[in-house]
């Protein structure tokens, strides 16, 4: 049953792809404070204080179908007084179909930094990036294939051979980024230029637009801890799709937990439970999406997510200026 169903994701897969008019999607992060690079340019230099930031992050979506959609992702970001504001590098790896496209991301990024007042901060973020992908004709599926009996045992007519298996490009994407001392905002767009990533036809990657927006507040204190509640909404559209995170964040001490729930505008994909660990030198955490979708009958397993951060001292102290008060997952 596994190996039906992972045929007839790569089937889907191979028939946009091959489409006239086929598009892509950006991959999605629950914990996506946990990657804010990846999230929003504008947030490069914004934590620690200005000092170096170094995250990981790992998710793996659907793990019960095989292991098909994987994403990886690493960057490093601080604050530099003689630029005006902060600096970043994000490089991002996302296979698809049991590795069938594997797709490679390397950005640099500039945030500048404007203090309005002593409670309000600026920060316009910009990011340019190479993309590299990479696609394995030798194990996907088409419909020419398929036997309407016994599956797929015939060989395919397609000329797998000579198509082409490899497209890069350069992207743009911006950032907004607003904040006080306990309430934040933002807006990202990413993909600027729309490029095209088709193989074998046009295939533009639409332009995916991002608004993020929460608070933090205190809600009492247990002994030595003061126990924090922190609210946040994400939107996000690109092309058609267009989704919606919503969802609370408790924290108390170096404990952080949170629950999350994710939508379309079509149907409700998932609830998201978070759990994590916050020390001066580094962080850590786990989520796990519970598909509540049609999906939910496919034994897909949810998606499993593991993200890691490690703050670092600076060398040279930068100028005292005001850093984001944010969820850190």
């Amino acid at each position: 049953m596994k190996n039906n169903i992972l045929k007839l994701f790569l089937l889907s897969f191979t028939l946009v792809l091959l489409g006239n008019n086929a598009y892509g999607q950006d991959p999605a992060f629950s914990q996506f404070y946990s990657n804010p690079l990846y999230l929003n340019p504008a947030f490069a230099g914004a934590n620690n204080n200005g000092c170096p930031t170094t995250n990981l992050n790992y998710r793996d979506q659907w793990p019960g179908i095989g292991r098909t959609y994987v994403t990886y992702s690493a960057s490093y970001d601080q604050h530099v007084d003689a630029l005006g504001g902060g600096i970043g590098i994000l490089i991002h790896k996302d296979q698809a179909g049991s590795g069938n496209l594997n797709t490679l991301n390397a950005s640099l990024i500039y945030s500048y930094l404007l203090e309005v007042n002593r409670d309000l901060t600026f920060k316009v973020g910009f990011e340019t990036s190479y993309k590299s992908l990479d696609l394995d004709w030798g194990n996907l599926t088409f419909g020419d294939q398929i036997d309407p009996t016994y599956g797929f045992i015939y060989t395919t007519q397609e000329d797998i051979v000579n198509n082409p298996n490899h497209v890069d490009y350069p992207d743009f994407s911006t950032g907004f980024l607003g904040y006080t001392e306990k309430m934040y905002f933002g807006f990202s767009a990413h993909h600027l230029t729309q490029p095209n990533q088709g193989f074998i036809s046009v295939s533009n990657l639409p332009t995916k637009y991002t608004a993020h927006i929460g608070g933090k507040w205190p809600l009492s204190r247990y002994k030595n801890d003061i126990i924090t509640i922190s609210p946040n909404f994400l939107y996000q559209k690109q092309q058609e799709f267009q989704q919606f995170n919503y969802g609370v964040y408790i924290n108390r001490g170096p404990i952080v937990g949170g629950l999350w729930a994710r939508n379309s505008l079509e149907n409700f994909d998932s609830f998201i439970l978070m759990f994590g660990v916050i020390q001066d030198a580094f962080k850590f955490g786990y989520s796990y999406d519970i598909t509540v979708s049609n999906l939910r009958n496919s034994n897909t397993l949810g998606a499993h997510e593991l993200s890691f951060t490690l703050y670092m001292p600076c060398k040279t102290r930068s100028k005292s200026f005001n850093t984001i008060s944010c969820p850190q997952f």
